[in-house]
């Protein structure tokens, strides 16, 4: 029935705010509430499901489609702009639906991160590339209805830009093929502690998306590296070494090697006393006399006769026996002492052996412990460890109170353990 006083046009345009009307209150009642008494009830129910769907927004986009629907059905009201309106909601329609995706694809992955499982799959890199599609799909289709053509004619039509394309999405691509390189081959997991220092990267894995893994280094910076970056240049993970149970040490101390002697006398005498070595000398001992006297060779006639036992030898071997009787010591793992090339700074005694704690602070402390007893024990075998002198050590020097420097060539060394024979 048509308004007395008005023109068609008028009528028309009379219609066509009531339906706009229409919509925009439905929104309005919707979102306020309709949308926010959902939430409440989310708030009071037990399950997390409806939680994380009001924490990503999925109701809130779910109320896009209430004026939409409006506006579609009440097109008919309006029957020379039905066309428009129609064609509207259709391009509005993509991206609500895009957007309702996209936050479900949200609440996918939380869930999917409460998982174990996600340690070690992460998926985020995965979800990302399909929020990207879904966003690509309803460009896609809100063109084509905007254009009036079929989506199969404006993919034909991209084939000839796709050289462009793929300068446009080039880090896409290879964000997209390390990351399937990466979670395919279990190469990283949230958690792994990676080192690579050409992007000054040294901590925890705290995050894997599809452009980037981010990296929280151990003084607390975080570290964003490109995927592909990442694949392209090498890394370390140490994730082996926490899965092996052992974490390894490799550490040297420099000898002085003109404190390398043979030994015999009273060195060998309190020697024999300590428990770590009891053993190993009364059957080597037994074992190089046997050897000598078998071969007739005389040993008193001169020192470098036969086989004999050396102090850095048989400090060798106390290390190696202190090792094994360490608690927090692997023994199912290599363990050695072993000698590097000499050096201008003295002979390298390498301590190579893996500490049964992988965790950082635990495994310094007894690093250090080990170390700590080495230097102290190193006089006792009459080795000297070396360092460089200091300006304390010249001043001893010159006042002639350092053991390792005499004011007096001639002067007799008080402490023979501090100084030992150079032969």
């Amino acid at each position: 029935m048509k308004l007395q006083g008005l023109s068609p046009e008028a009528l028309i345009l009379l219609r066509l705010a009531l339906v706009v009307l229409s919509a925009a209150l439905s929104y309005w009642l919707t979102r306020h509430l309709l949308v926010r008494f959902i939430h409440r009830l989310a708030e009071r129910s037990r399950t997390d499901v409806d939680d994380l769907l009001v924490k990503y927004g999925v109701f809130s986009a779910l109320a896009y489609l209430v004026p939409l629907s409006v506006l579609y059905y009440g097109a008919r009201f309006v029957p020379p702009l039905a066309g428009f309106l129609t064609k509207l909601v259709e391009i509005l329609l993509a991206p609500a639906v895009a957007l309702i995706i996209t936050r479900s694809l949200s609440v996918i992955l939380e869930l999917y991160h409460r998982l174990p499982l996600a340690r070690r799959h992460p998926i985020r890199g995965y979800i990302q590339i399909l929020k990207f599609l879904v966003w690509i799909s309803a460009g896609i289709v809100a063109v084509c209805a905007l254009l009036n053509r079929s989506p199969w004619v404006l993919l034909s039509g991209l084939g000839a830009l796709s050289a462009v394309l793929l300068l446009i999405f080039r880090n896409t691509l290879l964000s997209f093929v390390a990351s399937i390189q990466i979670i395919g081959q279990d190469l990283i997991r949230i958690g792994d502690w990676i080192e690579a220092p050409q992007f000054g990267a040294d901590g925890e894995v705290i995050e894997m998306t599809l452009y980037n893994v981010l990296v929280q280094n151990w003084d607390k910076t975080i570290v964003s590296i490109p995927t592909y970056r990442l694949m392209e240049e090498s890394f370390k993970n140490w994730r082996g070494m926490e899965r092996a149970g052992g974490r390894r040490i490799k550490r040297h101390i420099l000898v002085d090697q003109t404190s390398v002697r043979f030994l015999e006398g009273e060195l060998l005498e309190r020697l024999r006393r300590v428990h770590l070595l009891r053993d190993y000398l009364e059957n080597k001992l037994r074992e190089i006399e046997e050897y000598n006297r078998r071969l007739g060779i005389d040993t008193a006639a001169s020192p470098l006769n036969g086989r004999r036992l050396t102090n850095l030898g048989t400090f060798r071997i106390y290390i190696e026996e202190y090792l094994k009787a360490h608690p927090l010591i692997r023994k199912d793992m290599t363990l050695m002492v072993r000698q590097l090339q000499p050096t201008p700074e003295g002979l390298p005694l390498e301590v190579y052996c893996f500490v049964a704690d992988t965790r950082w602070v635990p495994y310094e402390k007894v690093q250090a412990d080990i170390f700590d007893h080495i230097l102290a024990a190193a006089p006792e075998f009459e080795v000297r460890i070396f360092q460089k002198p200091t300006g304390f050590d010249l001043k001893e020097a010159l006042s002639g109170g350092s053991p390792g420097f005499r004011k007096d060539s001639a002067a007799a060394d008080p402490d023979p353990r501090s100084s030992p024979p150079r032969g």
